[in-house]
């Protein structure tokens, strides 16, 4: 998998969102699934094809009617992302027609790739209030910058149009920096309250060893070097904690709700970030999460590298990437500019290439 970008408030009593959630299975996957078709299922790069194996007893879940029995029955759904991989964000679409289907307009669609502070431009943009172009000012969120928005598009458009909610996940990106650097205790008043009041700094092996196959995978040169390892971690459990916390909240205050979380494969990941942190906070809440992962066809069994890196693998063909023009230019090279790198993101295992 190749590298891509990660993308307080006090918490309400749980006895009103209680009334709401039925008492789930210890395991989501103890659930029967919906008898699948016997006809095997062919990957294409047009759309993502429901190629699902679960990730924790390797049972099948390969057809559309299983995918929609495990979201129809999830409070929390998360589909992961390579950001820059259109058929990721096609699989998220789809299931939010699901979570349509069987909630109605009671849903929410949380974003990590928008910053809390722009909650109200947000909020504003899903009820049509303001325009796609006005939106994309007000959140800096231009071509060329950051994430596309055109593979967000479908995602906004389908909110709009069904006059659903939108959260606004992130935490500045300023925040999580000078925790890398300088650690939590470093913070201001200001910077904590975009935190939740206990940031829990995960003790998951394998997904600490994912993190530290990270932080030591950038070279000696990186600002990587400058700041401890402890600090990284604390920094990547701000930024899941943040987010997890704004899903708690949301859930507390509209218990009626289901929320789809739009975010990075890395924040699913051994369901021990983000879906670690709705859980220590919001007992007994039911959720699924898909981890999306490159496959030229669909596995007859899961490889047993990929066991327990989410409730489910969802597998996808995505199309090769172009390959960048090389161009040969005579003028004189300029000298390297200094500029300090940002934060860097948590890269999937390296032995599973074609992310």
């Amino acid at each position: 998998m190749k590298l891509f970008t990660f993308s307080l408030l006090l918490l309400l009593p749980l006895t009103a969102y209680a009334r709401h959630v039925k008492k789930p299975e210890a395991n989501i996957e103890k659930r029967a699934p919906i008898v699948n078709s016997a006809a095997p299922v062919v990957l294409t790069q047009d759309k993502p094809n429901f190629c699902i194996i679960g990730a924790q007893s390797g049972k099948d879940f390969r057809s559309e009617a299983a995918f929609k029995s495990i979201v129809w029955k999830s409070k929390v759904v998360y589909v992961g992302e390579t950001h820059d991989e259109p058929l990721d964000h096609m699989a998220q679409l789809e299931a939010l027609k699901a979570m349509k289907i069987a909630r109605g307009a009671k849903i929410a669609v949380g974003f990590e790739m928008v910053v809390s502070t722009l909650q109200p431009v947000l909020d504003d943009y899903a009820a049509g209030k303001i325009t796609e172009e006005e939106f994309r000012e007000k959140a800096d969120w231009k071509t060329g910058k950051g994430f596309d928005f055109a593979l967000y598009k479908p995602l906004f458009d389908f909110v709009i149009q069904n006059k659903l909610r939108a959260l606004a996940l992130n935490v500045p990106r300023a925040v999580i920096k000078k925790i890398a650097r300088t650690g939590l205790e470093s913070l201001t008043p200001e910077e904590k309250a975009f935190l939740p009041e206990k940031v829990e700094v995960t003790k998951h092996k394998k997904y600490n060893e994912y993190l530290k196959e990270s932080f030591g995978g950038h070279g000696s040169t990186s600002t990587v070097t400058t700041f401890a390892f402890d600090n990284y971690l604390a920094s990547m459990a701000a930024w899941n904690e943040g987010m997890g916390s704004r899903i708690v909240t949301f859930l507390e205050e509209n218990p009626a709700y289901a929320v789809l979380v739009i975010a990075g494969n890395g924040h699913l990941m051994y369901n021990a970030a983000i879906p670690a942190s709705v859980k220590s906070r919001l007992k007994g809440v039911y959720q699924a999460s898909f981890l999306t992962e490159n496959a030229l066809k669909c596995p007859e069994t899961m490889p047993k590298e990929q066991k327990d890196m989410a409730n489910y693998i969802w597998y996808i063909n995505h199309a090769p990437k172009p390959e960048p023009a090389i161009t040969i230019s005579t003028a004189t090279a300029a000298a390297p500019a200094i500029s300090t790198p940002p934060l860097p993101s948590p890269a999937t295992p390296a032995a599973q290439p074609g992310r």
